[in-house]
């Protein structure tokens, strides 16, 4: 069927997702004899999924992620102690329906700033507005509104989005002015919206940072009374990712079991390792056993 006198008319109505599909959905109407409904129907389902598809991105690119992370790219299985049922169940955003907040907080390398990005994903997919910063060029700017006189303008922006999350939040000591700018964010935040806290230090860790210790009774007060908190425990992923780690694996993926070609032959042990080797029993001595290289081996002992 000629479509050319539909195009100018999708196109004039926006309909750019029924356009895509028009003639598949016209081939698959006329091989399953759809009815007029149905061919309307998935018609309308696809340019629904388009505008989805659109403002899901429009979305995660006003997010201003550092990185777009799932929960599905998280291996919960390396820190067992990480409690994954409690995320999963953030990730549902009901806590963004009671203005609740989150406090992510413990020792380096243990994916809160994944964690953190991944539940401003979900809440995105779910049509919440989201904005991401670390803490730090936050509190700079905000105190460049002090200087050009936009402080209000800059703390609405803080200020708009259904949540905000704040990464690496206590890093180092806070300034007056930076406590004040605090005090007047989380308690406008409060009542705004929700906020996600990435630490590595444990809340009760954060009073002395603050200068003035009635700022920060009344900053902390609110944040964490209002807040799930989440700690992060286990060992950093981080020397995971180290590249000549990944490319061990790929080399120990693609080495052969075994070798057919002299070339590929492993190298041979040296005769006075073989013979030392030879010589260690096949239990070691359990008051000396050491664990070297994946093997254990004996030390010698004095006569």
């Amino acid at each position: 069927m000629n479509t050319f006198t539909l195009e100018p008319k999708l196109r004039s109505l926006n309909l750019g997702g029924m356009l895509q599909t028009l003639e598949a959905r016209l081939s698959q109407a006329h091989d399953h004899q759809l009815g007029h409904v149905e061919f309307l129907e998935m018609l309308l389902e696809d340019e629904i999924g388009r505008r989805q598809s659109r403002s899901l991105q429009a979305r995660i690119n006003r997010a201003h992620f550092d990185e777009v992370k799932t929960l599905a790219e998280f291996d919960f299985s390396f820190n067992p102690k990480i409690p994954a049922s409690q995320i999963r169940d953030l990730a549902t955003s009901r806590y963004l329906e009671r203005k609740e907040s989150v406090i992510l907080f413990g020792p380096v390398g243990l994916g809160k700033s994944h964690i953190a990005q991944a539940l401003g994903w979900e809440a995105c997919a779910r049509g919440y507005t989201v904005l991401f910063t670390k803490t730090s060029r936050m509190l700079a700017d905000l105190g460049a509104g002090h200087l050009d006189g936009n402080w209000e303008e800059r703390l609405r922006r803080y200020l708009k989005p259904h949540l905000l999350i704040c990464d690496d939040f206590a890093m180092r000591d806070f300034t007056a002015q930076q406590s004040e700018d605090l005090y007047e964010l989380v308690g406008e935040r409060v009542r705004a919206g929700s906020t996600i806290t990435t630490a590595n230090r444990a809340p009760v860790d954060w009073y002395p940072l603050f200068p003035n210790p009635v700022l920060a009774e009344g900053i902390l007060d609110r944040l964490l009374n209002s807040a799930h908190q989440i700690v992060m425990a286990g060992r950093s992923y981080r020397p995971q990712q180290r590249p000549d780690r990944a490319i061990s694996a790929r080399e120990g993926a693609l080495r052969p079991e075994t070798s057919l070609v002299v070339e590929n032959r492993p190298a041979q042990m040296p005769q006075h390792a073989r013979a030392e080797d030879d010589a260690t029993p096949d239990t070691p001595d359990s008051d000396n056993e050491e664990v070297i290289a994946g093997r254990h081996s004996r030390p010698h002992r004095g006569r």
